[in-house]
């Protein structure tokens, strides 16, 4: 059946390998537009996204047609191949194995695109792996009845 009307909103967390700061200050908006242009490419649209030393945060809306696992393999494999031919990390650049993707309802939109470009404050306060925690014991937690 096809899909006339969609709400498919997916904040992805992409990790470096080992969570090693490999993504360098100077490079972020480049690797950001780059990143964007790869969604916007691909059927769906970027609404926000921060790229930290070690981690990637991104909002994206998507068509049916793109599965969350389709879009997040196109992204790695492109912007691996991006950072590593324009010398954009500290060191030899990889992502993680994979990934997170959580779905974002239509009224959560606006809080997640500020939590993403508010990632300088936010990590003054808590490290990526406080943060992490925290998404994963709020996600299991809402899976579990």
């Amino acid at each position: 059946m096809k899909i006339e009307y969609n709400n498919l909103y997916t904040h992805f967390v992409f990790i470096t390998y080992l969570r090693n700061p490999m993504i360098k200050t100077e490079s972020r908006e480049r690797i950001e537009t780059y990143m964007t242009g790869i969604v916007n490419n691909n059927d769906c649209q970027m609404y926000a996204i921060y790229a930290n030393p070690e981690h990637v945060h991104f909002l994206i809306s998507r068509s049916p047609n793109v599965a969350e696992e389709t879009i997040a393999n196109i992204v790695a494999n492109s912007s691996s191949k991006f950072i590593i031919d324009n010398k954009l990390s500290n060191g030899s650049f990889e992502w993680q194995q994979s990934c997170s993707a959580f779905s974002v309802s239509k009224g959560g939109i606006d809080k997640v695109c500020k939590y993403i470009l508010n990632q300088t404050e936010h990590h003054k306060k808590k490290s990526f792996q406080e943060e992490y925690d925290e998404f994963m014991h709020f996600y299991q937690r809402t899976l579990k009845p």
